[in-house]
């Protein structure tokens, strides 16, 4: 099988280098995508959406430079929407082959597509009903048909397996540390030569989930670079996210925090537990967690504790669903209970989605509680630019919102050390203990992140690194 728009192979030639070509993922944090063509075999190494400002969300709708069908498998490193958010629109256009990754990355994935093309849908329907769409009529990205028949293609592979996806070109997945399921991805290509992609690298105090598995060197390298200038605070970090909590509540406000449904929310109950197991956070002050698809993604997280999984550190396994409960928590599933928790007397603590304020339940929350002084919003992860969390971390004074500007008069804090992705000094300690790749390709960066983890990995380790252009080609070699 010869890969269509290539001319086949003269019997007994040697196959060509592969060629890959950067779709996504570049410049910015948001669609990662990236097509690996050789003789015989197209693949996509992650199928993510674009998020933030208008021009990224655009290219979301940007036809592909090959056609969907032709392409023979997708590698899925995790279940982040900016990674496996394209997936139905992919196969929407005809793709109809493995989308390989792990059982637990299936898991979440499935919960992430179905919500997002809820999301879709309900906004053409919006656009429609309100007629603020140029498009006449306003189609959604994809549906929730498109989703359910993405999820069916989700094929499960072991850590450490090596599986062949073609003659000769195979793929193996480790642990990466960054949310459940989550894996670096190695690929070795026909022609003998190999490319490993980081996904994203997960940090190794990561409060759940055990350190990346080592990087075990490649000829080429997809490293993402999206805190490739930051250093994360870790005990500051948290011991900051505590203080937080009690002058808020001192001042008898409330706490609103925009969290990813997946992981971030896990992340942070984790948190609150143990500031409520040490007194820091009074049983007096509910915590709140409000999104359907942070609870849904909650109930895997605690079926795989129930599991004992070995991708979760042991004392995680041995505290068991109490890792992740910090009673009283109330979770709000229907319209109804998220509505109630407007009636609230007294300090609260709200975990809602989405993390980046872009949509969902969180922005009623801030609506309400941002005008007041007495009260706090929580950033506590990567906000891309173009984002309303972005927005508050860089000083917005005003945020708008179902079509009306609500003053910001609240406490704004940035607490990056919940982020799950590794910093600066954790990427090096990762890449350090492997041989030199040929080129490592900064990737999943803003453009300041990649340019200085650039310049970090070539004057610390000597390697030769590249930050790549949007649409380029390069040679696997």
């Amino acid at each position: 099988m010869t890969t269509p728009g290539q001319p086949p192979l003269a019997h007994g030639a040697r196959p060509r280098p592969a060629l890959l070509t950067f779709l996504g993922g570049v410049g910015t944090v948001t669609g990662s995508k990236f097509l690996i063509e050789s003789d015989h075999v197209r693949l996509l190494v992650d199928c993510g959406l674009f998020q933030g400002v208008a021009d990224l969300r655009r290219l979301n709708w940007r036809r592909l430079p090959c056609d969907a069908d032709s392409v023979h498998a997708v590698v899925l490193t995790h279940a982040h929407l900016d990674h496996c958010g394209y997936l139905p629109r992919l196969v929407r256009g005809g793709f109809h082959g493995p989308i390989l990754t792990t059982a637990n990355t299936a898991r979440l994935a499935a919960i992430v597509l179905r919500d997002s093309a809820r999301l879709q849908e309900e906004q053409a329907a919006h656009a429609n009903a309100h007629g603020w769409s140029k498009h006449r009529p306003a189609h959604p990205l994809y549906t929730t048909e498109d989703a359910e028949r993405a999820v069916r293609m989700f094929d499960a592979v072991p850590f450490d397996d090596q599986v062949e996806i073609e003659a000769g070109t195979t793929l193996s997945f480790h642990r990466a540390g960054h949310i459940l399921g989550s894996a670096w991805a190695h690929l070795t290509l026909e022609d003998g030569h190999t490319l490993a992609t980081s996904g994203d690298l997960g940090r190794p105090g990561h409060a759940l989930l055990r350190p990346p598995q080592p990087f075990s060197g490649a000829d080429v390298l997809l490293m993402e670079s999206t805190y490739g200038n930051r250093r994360h605070q870790g005990e500051a970090g948290r011991e900051a996210f505590a203080r937080v909590l009690e002058r808020t509540i001192d001042r008898g406000g409330s706490v609103v925090i925009p969290a990813f449904a997946v992981d971030r929310t896990e992340v942070v109950l984790h948190e609150l537990a143990a500031l409520r197991g040490s007194g820091r956070l009074p049983a007096t002050v509910p915590v709140f967690v409000d999104s359907p698809m942070a609870l849904a993604a909650l109930d895997v997280y605690t079926d795989v504790i129930r599991e004992g999984s070995p991708e979760l550190r042991p004392e995680v396994r041995t505290a068991g669903a109490a890792a992740l409960s910090p009673v009283p928590f109330l979770a709000a599933r229907s319209v109804q209970e998220s509505i109630d928790i407007n009636h609230t007397r007294g300090p609260a603590v709200i975990v809602s989605a989405s993390g980046m304020a872009t949509g969902g339940r969180v922005l009623h929350h801030l609506r309400r509680l941002l005008p007041d002084p007495r009260n706090t919003v929580v950033v506590v992860g990567f906000a891309v630019q173009g984002t309303r969390a972005r927005d508050l971390v860089d000083g917005a004074r005003v945020l708008k919102m179902f079509g009306e500007y609500v003053p910001v008069r609240a406490e704004v804090a940035d607490i990056p050390h919940l982020s799950a992705h590794a910093d600066e000094a954790q990427i090096l300690d990762w890449l350090r203990a492997a041989p030199a790749p040929h080129v490592t390709y900064l990737v999943h960066g803003e453009p300041e992140a990649s340019a200085a983890l650039r310049d970090r990995i070539d004057h610390k380790l000597g390697w030769t690194a590249v930050v790549p252009r949007s649409g380029e080609h390069v040679l696997v070699r």
